[in-house]
């Protein structure tokens, strides 16, 4: 699993990076995960285990479209979110001895993995955001077209647009990563429970809150009537 330690380094010239996705490719759901790669998870994982660098990088094709999608939503950045993409799957490497598949699906606790490194990145670089210009961050909000007129119709599966970009990220980390896992990845409400340790009726309360919060930041920019 030597490949593994790769990830760590970053981006060199002429070396390949790990294959990332636009964030409008959503792909499949990961609360929608067939039963066979389910199976097919697990048996990679424990290639990987097993030393098999070929599984690993099985492993890392499988779901990097999947965690580069949330690290992008979270963040709005794709420099970001390819850094912190890459810092999750090394991450992956070092832990993947902790996951038991009869404990839950492994994109569950990729997710949960994922959620943690980028609340301790939300942390880490609190101070940086309060500094930024109000300016930049309003700038997300000028492509107003063709914005349906209720805020779920807006998140159900199409790309989501530069306005609501702009408005996610200006929710507070807990709702705007419950609406993230239920709008834009679809997971079931007890998938995300087990990724945010929290209730499934935390998950509601929080996304209905989420839902609220956008519609009212979409109807200030005047997108909503």
């Amino acid at each position: 699993m030597a490949a593994g330690f790769q990830l760590a380094q970053g981006p060199k010239p002429g070396a390949a990076t790990l294959p990332m996705a636009h964030p409008g490719g959503m792909g499949t759901a990961w609360g929608r995960t067939a039963v066979s790669d389910l199976d097919l998870d697990s048996q990679l994982v424990e290639r990987c285990l097993r030393g098999d660098e070929g599984a690993w990088e099985d492993l890392v094709k499988a779901h990097t479209r999947r965690v580069y999608s949330i690290c992008y939503r979270f963040t709005g950045k794709d420099s970001e979110a390819q850094d912190l993409t890459q810092e999750v799957f090394l991450r992956v490497f070092k832990s993947v001895k902790s996951f038991r598949a009869g404990e839950g699906s492994f994109s569950v606790w990729l997710s949960r993995l994922t959620r943690n490194l980028l609340i301790d990145n939300y942390r880490r670089t609190k101070m940086d955001r309060a500094t930024d210009s109000i300016e930049d961050q309003l700038a997300v909000m000028q492509n107003k077209a063709a914005i349906e007129s209720r805020t779920d119709a807006v998140l159900a599966g199409r790309e989501a647009s530069e306005v609501l970009q702009g408005a996610l990220a200006k929710l507070s980390p807990e709702l705007r990563e419950t609406v993230i896992l239920r709008d834009l990845e679809e997971m079931e409400y007890r998938e995300i429970a087990q990724v945010l340790g929290v209730p499934e009726g935390t998950v509601k309360s929080r996304l209905n809150r989420g839902r609220a919060e956008l519609a009212r930041i979409l109807r200030k920019q005047r997108v909503l009537v």
